[in-house]
Order: C-alpha cells, then structure tokens, then sequence
C-alpha cells in the first residue's frame, strides 16, 4: 500500500484538486446521517444494558437481600423529560490544507483575524486500498468532537470506534465505494482497518477519520489541515491562504444547517406523556400483560435513575432504559405518538423495553421473568438486584 501518499508537498496536489473540484459539498448541505455497525455480539438479546453482557456460567440459587434496596422517593412527582446529552459544536466555515505542517504562530494569526473565533489543526493523508485512494483525517476525538455536526458529536460509536484504533468513513464514501461497516479492510502495504461507523461529516473530499496514533502508524504528516471557526460567510478565505502560504488550498464550507423535518403525521399513542415516572411505568406495563410495572420502576432506577444518568455509558448504551442501538432498531417504539422512536425520550424508551421484556417471556412471570432481565443483562447478580428492587416497589407503593 502506499500509505507515504499523503498530503506532503509534491503529493498533495492531486488531493487539492479534488478539494476544489468538490467544494459545492458544503456542510451546510450535509445532513449527518448515522450507521454503526455493533461489537460482535452486540445484537444479542443482552446487549440493551449499559455495560456488555456477562454469560455468568452459574445463577446465585437465591435473591440479593433487600435491605440496601431503596425505592427511589421521588418517583412518583419525577416528572419524564427527553433529550440526550448536549455537545456544543463549532463547525468549520473553512477548510485549510497545506503542503506542510502549519507553525504555531500562522495558528495565531489566523485565530487573530476578524470574524475567527476558533482555529484547529489535525493531520492528515492518503492510504490506498486495492488501489483506490482514501483521504482521511487523523484527529483526536476529544479535541476534534466539536468541529462536526451535532448528531455526529453525539453519536458515541463514532468516538468509542476512533477511540479503538478503528475507521469512520464518511457516508458518501461508503455509498460510492461500497465499503461495508464491520469489515476490516488491508490497506495496501498497510495495516488493516476495520470500519466502525459511517457518519456524514461534511467535510469537502475527506473519505474519513482516524485516530492520531493510527495516523502515525500509517505515515501522515503532523499538523497539515487546518479547520477555522467564525462568523458564518465573513471569515476571508483569501486572508487565510496568504498566510498559510505557497501551495495552500483554503475551501469555504460554511457552517452546518438543520434541514427541516418532512412533516410526519402523528401516529396513535401507547402510553402518551404522563407527567410523572410511575405513572409512565405503570401505563407502560400494559405493553407486555402480565408484567408488573414495578419491574419496569426497578430497570429504570438501575440504568438510569430515572433519567437521571442517560449515558451514554461506556459500552454505547443510550437513555434513560439503557438501551443498545442496535437493539433498539428492532425494538424501539414511538410511545407517545409523535412520530417517532427516540431512543433518548422515556415515552419511547419504557414502553420499548416492556416490549423487549414481553418478547423474552417477561409476561408469564416466574422463571421466565428472570431470565427475561436476564436477557436485558447477563448477569444473574443484575437479575437478583433488579427483582429484589421490583419487590421492595411492590411494597413500598402497595394499595
């Protein structure tokens, strides 16, 4: 592979061209569309819960004890609220590269000029793969998480993938070249990479990203592509590139609109949006006959405090009933009618999972109750502390 193809000087002029041939992509137009492609395992029926499934080989014979098992107080006022994390994002209104690295006082003076308000600088080059070209960034996802568009930023297996030395290729590469998620790729005379996420970065003729560390491994220059944050349409290109110098290629690409949503009608309701927690676990059990809705109260405490915690956790669960996103593909629901199955809003989230429940058996109570949780988390410690906690709810709100 000639993974030495890269933005060097000599190198990059076929990479510029390209730049310029596609700087109608702007990211304004880009609508960030996701598709990830799960661990191995990860469509399993115990991958809904925060941390990944744990096969136990054997079943504690009796509960955990109850004693340090508390209801949560405030469960019947808490009232529901939706929404994932918030990331503030900056996206770039210009896209620099140049045929070496930028020294840290052009930074300066770029970041000085009117209308900047942020400058950044990551590497970047060019691998083949059976001969055909990728362009790819190679960032650090703490530091480059802000320059993408919001549904990106928030999505967690884009980070986590980048985080594992994996590729996240743009959506339009992946439809114009066919690249598969999951797979991993040789790159010629190179390394192999797997891809882990698509994502619609935005970015005008970059195929891709990954880490810092693997951009190293694969030879990319340091410090060649520089992203400018500012005033939307008044930042000066022509500014920029003469202070980057000879050889530079500066492209507009203004910042990242939110396309309007196609009007969708509102669909009939399963639970609608009571105004409290208990209220919505109890209506949510109607999902599944013969589930308690204290089973429900008792996951929804566990994951995550009743959406107090909504992640995403470690392994890529998301909202307040922890939910996988594969899993929630197949089984996410639009709890409260309006549309749509968000796996962030606790009129969705609930009600989904006393589907996911019911459709392992939750409904006929007993041992097929256990394992049941079970399948939301393989662990039977987890199974004991949630039936445990169901019972002390049973109680503590007995008529």
């Amino acid at each position: 592979m000639r993974s030495r193809s890269s933005y060097a000087t000599g190198r990059i002029r076929p990479i510029v061209t390209g730049l310029a041939v596609v700087i109608v992509s702007v990211l304004a137009m880009g609508v960030a569309a996701l598709v990830t492609w799960p661990d191995s395992g990860a469509l399993a029926a115990g991958d809904v819960a925060g941390d990944r499934p744990r096969p136990d080989k054997a079943r504690p014979a009796a509960r955990a004890t109850t004693a340090a098992l508390v209801p949560d107080r405030t469960l019947p006022s808490s009232a529901p609220v939706a929404g994932g994390p918030g990331v503030q994002v900056t996206p770039p209104q210009l896209l620099a590269i140049s045929p070496a690295t930028v020294p840290a006082r052009t930074l300066r003076k770029i970041a000085k000029l009117p209308h900047v308000q942020k400058v950044a600088v990551t590497d970047g080059g060019a691998v083949h793969v059976s001969g055909t070209a990728l362009r790819l960034l190679a960032v650090d996802p703490a530091q480059f998480r802000s320059w993408t568009p919001k549904r990106v930023a928030e999505h967690p297996e884009v980070w986590s993938g980048l985080a594992r030395g994996e590729l996240v290729a743009d959506s339009g590469t992946i439809k114009r070249l066919g690249v598969r998620l999951g797979v991993d790729y040789q790159i010629d005379g190179g390394p192999r990479l797997r891809v882990a996420a698509s994502a619609s970065l935005g970015l005008p003729d970059i195929d891709g990203l990954v880490s810092q560390e693997v951009g190293r491994r694969l030879g990319f220059p340091a410090g060649v592509v520089v992203l400018v944050h500012g005033d939307p349409g008044k930042v000066d290109r022509d500014s920029v590139a003469r202070l980057l110098g000879k050889g530079a290629q500066v492209v507009r690409i203004g910042p990242e609109s939110e396309r309007p949503k196609a009007a969708t009608p509102q669909g009939q309701a399963l639970v609608g949006r009571p105004e409290s927690y208990l209220d919505l676990y109890q209506r949510s059990a109607t999902v599944c006959p013969g589930l308690s809705w204290t089973v429900l109260a008792a996951i929804g405490q566990v994951e995550s405090s009743h959406g107090r915690n909504n992640g995403p956790s470690s392994a890529g669960a998301l909202g307040p009933m922890q939910f996988m996103p594969a899993t929630w593909k197949s089984y996410g629901v639009d709890g409260d009618g309006d549309g749509e199955a968000d796996i962030w809003s606790p009129y969705d989230a609930v009600p989904s999972a006393a589907k996911y429940l019911c459709a392992n058996g939750a409904g006929a109570g007993g041992e097929k109750l256990r394992k049941s949780v079970w399948f939301y988390n393989h662990s039977w410690d987890y199974v004991n502390k949630v039936l445990s906690l169901a019972d002390a709810y049973a109680r503590s709100y007995a008529s």
